[in-house]
């Protein structure tokens, strides 16, 4: 029986699935293996090398020119793309999360969710002052950038408040996870000791002479007007 286009892109799905996968098992052998900051400075070489094959494979497959991938395909559409795929990575996240509860419980899904971001959290901050050339000490205006650059920074509406020179109050205004809880009926996800553990690592990673206080955050009580609140304030010597 000849295989239909649902088929090849069923295929497809599994290979980035695998890929993902694969990648991912990598990058916390490398962790345990070789600790933390060793292993984010091997992602680091093996992520870049990674992009440029996977981009120059597609080119041959699509039959396209170097660096011609998706030529003629309208800015709007590339912008939707990169969305879908952001919000894929929250599916990921939280279908993760709700497999291994299922499976262990609520407290064994919250370990496993705060030490991914233990992990992930200062490889985004990499990314960031890679990707938009960040000083190694930036202090609170790095910070700024870096955050806005962060996969929740396109996904959530946020804004800073109470900005001095060294220090700044971010809130999450509208969060994805919790409105989506609040349509189904659901009280708050307690998101708390993951914010700590993911705030604290992005920040620091930043400018080492960060330090992140939670303002607060579920299960903490707050206002309608924000879901968290954080307040990064930076310590000289």
């Amino acid at each position: 029986m000849s295989e239909t286009n649902a088929d090849k892109v069923g295929e497809l799905a599994g290979v980035i699935r695998q890929l993902a996968a694969h990648y991912g098992l990598w990058l916390a052998e490398s962790v345990h293996q070789l600790g933390l900051d060793a292993a984010l400075d091997a992602e680091g070489e093996a992520g870049d090398r990674l992009e440029s094959i996977l981009r120059g494979k597609l080119e041959r497959a699509l039959g396209r020119e170097p660096g011609g991938l998706l030529a003629g395909v309208a800015p709007e559409v590339l912008d939707d793309a990169a969305q879908a795929l952001r919000t894929g990575w929250l599916a990921a996240d939280g279908v993760w999360f709700q497999a291994v509860e299922r499976m262990a419980g609520m407290d064994a899904a919250k370990r496993v969710n705060d030490t991914c971001w233990a992990r992930f959290a200062p490889l985004e901050a990499r990314r960031a002052k890679s990707l938009l050339k960040l000083p190694e000490n930036g202090g609170i205006p790095a910070l700024k950038a870096g955050l806005a650059a962060r996969m929740y920074g396109r996904l959530n509406e946020w804004e800073f408040v109470e900005e001095t020179e060294n220090s700044i109050v971010f809130r999450m205004t509208d969060c994805r996870v919790q409105t989506a809880r609040k349509r189904r009926g659901l009280a708050d996800y307690p998101c708390k000791s993951g914010g700590t553990t993911e705030y604290t690592g992005f920040a620091r990673e930043i400018d080492p002479r960060l330090r992140c206080e939670c303002v607060g955050c579920p299960p903490d009580p707050h206002p309608e007007e924000w879901a968290c609140a954080w307040r990064f304030t930076l310590v000289e010597g």
